[in-house]
């Protein structure tokens, strides 16, 4: 029943990605260009989702998820090194390529070779992340 409710997630929000033009590199790009040619069409795309998921997060204070089990714990918003860091390198790499990790995904759908090469990267960068980290860790300590 969990890997339904995924699959049928999954290609809701890959559905969504594509139908709002968010795989498109372009338009996300004209988002970030607010001194350029700015295109404000994704902030209706934010706002529609914001909209379902403050009723989803509502919901999990008061049910159980439909496949069984319990919904996991709130997040503990500490705000470190290592989520500056990462948050840097992740808006840089949304700026330059116009593409993050869901869009680039549902983009490989249709052929796009700058999806493959983004998620090449991401990859690469989910790999080398744990080593940086310690390094990072072992770099605040000493400071």
């Amino acid at each position: 029943m969990r890997i339904l409710f995924a699959a049928i997630a999954g290609g809701l929000f890959g559905a969504g990605l594509f139908v709002s033009g968010m795989t498109d590199t372009r338009k996300v790009q004209g988002w970030l260009d607010v001194f350029g040619d700015w295109d404000p069409t994704l902030a209706f795309v934010m706002g529609g989702a914001i909209i379902p998921m403050t009723i989803a997060w509502q919901l999990t204070r008061v049910s159980r998820p439909l496949s069984g089990g319990l919904f996991p714990p709130p997040p503990i918003h500490e705000i470190g090194h290592r989520l500056v860091v990462g948050s840097v390198l992740f808006g840089m790499g949304w700026g330059l390529s116009g593409l993050c990790p869901g869009p680039s995904i549902a983009s490989l759908s249709y052929g796009g070779v700058g999806g493959l090469v983004f998620l090449a990267a991401m990859l690469i960068g989910m790999g080398a992340a744990p080593t940086i980290g310690t390094r990072l860790d072992r770099w605040a300590e000493a400071a």
